[in-house]
C-alpha cells in the first residue's frame, strides 16, 4: 500500500505531502513497513502465483527424490 491516495483525517490534505505532524508520522510508518522484501507490497494475485510456484517446485522435488 502506498500513501499516494490517502487523505489525512487531521488536516484533510494528502498524506504524501506531509502537511501536518500526523501526516508525516503516518508517511514515515508506511515507508518503514514497506521494505524491499515486504510481502505486503505484493498484490494478492502475485502472492497466489508465488504460492502455486512454491507448491509446484516442492512436488517436483518430491517426485525427483523418489
Amino acid at each position: 500500500m502506498t500513501c499516494d491516495r490517502l487523505v489525512c483525517a487531521n488536516c484533510a490534505g494528502p498524506v504524501n505531502e506531509g502537511r501536518c505532524s500526523v501526516c508525516r508520522a503516518h508517511r514515515e510508518r508506511m515507508h518503514q513497513e514497506s521494505g524491499p522484501f515486504s510481502l505486503a507490497s505484493l498484490p494478492p494475485a502475485a502472492l497466489a502465483a508465488l504460492l502455486i510456484t512454491l507448491i509446484a517446485v516442492a512436488l517436483l522435488a518430491r517426485q525427483a527424490a523418489v
